[in-house]
């Protein structure tokens, strides 16, 4: 039986640090985005999770998680997808990333790498990418119009 996607709740929250931590992923700021973190759940197991920042028209999608026993099965594609989809849903028009382990993982789901000039100033001022990710970090966009 497939994961199921639900959106997370704060009693996830410790598996899902747990999980950023198996996979050396920043939590700054996580707390705050708890209404617009996906699971993905097998049972009561977490296997996998995406975030998003909202900020107005723009968001940036962070912590794409899924556990090693899992990875290779499109789960993080999936997740992915229903986080673009909850975007959209927010009204949101683009989406950022900051990678430094998955920049071939997200061209395929619509994504182009982009240069930090061409990010939106609120995005900019996120903890994601004002103490979370190092300058080395590829910064990607997608357009949901």
């Amino acid at each position: 039986m497939p994961p199921v996607i639900t959106p997370a709740t704060h009693a996830d929250f410790p598996a899902i640090v747990g999980l950023l931590e198996r996979n050396a992923l920043p939590r700054a700021g996580l707390e705050q985005q708890v209404t617009t973190m996906l699971v993905a759940k097998e049972g009561e197991q977490l296997v996998g999770t995406a975030a998003l920042e909202v900020y107005g028209a723009a968001a940036l999608l962070r912590s794409v998680a899924v556990a090693a026993e899992r990875r290779g099965q499109g789960l993080g594609q999936t997740l992915t997808a229903a986080a673009l989809d909850l975007a959209k849903r927010r009204g949101v028009r683009t989406v950022y990333l900051l990678t430094e382990t998955a920049a071939a993982f997200f061209p395929k789901l619509g994504f182009r790498p982009i240069a930090r000039s061409e990010v939106v100033q609120a995005v900019l001022e996120s903890p994601e990418f004002t103490t979370a990710c190092p300058a080395s970090a590829v910064v990607m966009a997608r357009s949901l119009r």
